[in-house]
């Protein structure tokens, strides 16, 4: 199992937050960013996999300034070594494609091959009917709601993801969809060195565009889907190949989502999941809640459970919400607290991922750095998994 860092990010402790107009104030995402620079060398030299981001905007709240999840994978690559960056994930139908391919090529290139990449579709409508509006005119889509909006968004997102893969294997591209037509129309391109040097053009007509740079890795980066938690998300996912991450769901739901993808992939129970989880560590268990209640616990009230996040953790044959620490739907307490979690997860679910969310500010930035040392050295040895993230 390979283990991941998880960022909003916050860019402020409660408290700050409860203030207001938390996402206004500059020094503060000045001092997140000092913090996560801190933090992704530590994760660098511990052996974690990744550390991956989040794509939200107009934040003002404070809990999820990622406006550019690139640019911070940029952030991380030029201060470490090995560890890998991504996305979780990049809102396609909110996006260019082909500028969404460029960008992440360019990563790929800049950050020596550690490049992931991580493609979301969108839930927040504040402002995904926003960025959205020039392109398709897509919305955000509720988890749980299978309507009109629904159906559009995920429709916009499987063509703007085929056209990301295209955009990165092959030479020329040309494409007719519903949202997107590449080249655009007849467009005129009579130039003497493109005939000579390049390609795509007939007649003085460009009729196929190369998008470059390809990336370093190949066929591409990785890719991984946050945070499928449908039926239909998880079969696409297993058709394309893509590494799906589950939010926090029900046992029985999680245990159904890895047999369909098994099922429908052809590999084992495991293969191309992994599974997000609050990951708390302290030196005693009430202190390890505590932190918790103004992370993990205040996030989930103030900005999850309005968008329908906590109906699948819910039983859905009683409408009874399991124990989130007995289950390790959390993972959160001491050392021991957390290892007898994690086994508890792992013996139900081989998950070949686990993305332990870290919630930057709102924990205080040294409890944060032992807790993310204590997980990586303490922690994943004991449940028989290395710091280089082999089971």
């Amino acid at each position: 199992m390979k283990t991941s860092l998880f960022y909003l990010p916050s860019i402020g402790s409660r408290e700050e937050i409860e203030k207001g107009l938390a996402g206004l104030r500059p020094e503060l995402y000045t001092r997140m960013l000092t913090e996560l620079g801190e933090q992704a060398r530590l994760a660098d030299d511990l052996g974690y996999d990744s550390i991956s981001f989040t794509e939200h905007h107009f934040h003002i709240e404070g809990f999820e300034l990622s406006n550019n999840p690139v640019l911070l994978d940029l952030f991380v690559a030029m201060q470490t070594k090995r560890i890998r960056v991504g996305q979780l994930g990049i809102v396609l139908p909110a996006q260019n494609p082909i500028r969404v391919a460029e960008d992440i090529a360019m990563l790929d290139h800049m950050s020596g091959g550690r490049a992931c990449a991580g493609f979301a579709r969108g839930y927040q409508r504040r402002w995904v009917d926003t960025m959205a509006q020039q392109t398709h005119g897509i919305h955000g889509a509720l988890p749980h709601e299978h309507d009109e909006i629904d159906a559009a968004n995920r429709a916009a997102f499987e063509e703007c993801y085929r056209i990301v893969k295209r955009a990165w294997t092959e030479d020329l591209l040309d494409y007719d969809g519903k949202y997107w037509r590449i080249p655009a129309g007849p467009t005129p391109w009579d130039l003497e060195t493109t005939n000579r040097l390049g390609a795509g053009v007939r007649d003085g007509i460009v009729e196929q565009l190369g998008v470059v740079p390809k990336p370093l890795q190949k066929p591409h980066p990785p890719i991984f889907q946050p945070f499928a938690s449908s039926e239909r998300s998880i079969r696409w996912c297993a058709e394309e190949g893509v590494t799906a991450i589950l939010p926090p769901l029900h046992p029985s739901l999680e245990s159904k989502l890895f047999d369909l993808y098994a099922e429908v992939s052809g590999r084992p129970r495991g293969d191309g999941l992994g599974l997000l989880r609050d990951v708390v560590i302290a030196d005693s268990d009430e202190e390890a809640l505590a932190l918790w209640a103004d992370s993990g616990a205040y996030v989930g009230a103030a900005w999850f459970e309005p968008f329908g996040f906590s109906k699948g953790m819910v039983d859905p044959e009683t409408g009874e919400a399991p124990d989130l620490f007995a289950e390790g739907m959390a993972l959160v307490g001491t050392v021991d607290t957390v290892c007898r979690q994690l086994e508890r997860v792992l013996e139900r679910l081989p998950a070949r991922w686990l993305f332990a969310w870290t919630y930057n500010g709102l924990i205080p930035h040294g409890k944060l750095m032992r807790s993310i040392e204590r997980f990586a050295t303490e922690v994943l040895p004991r449940v028989g998994v290395s710091e280089t993230g082999a089971a």
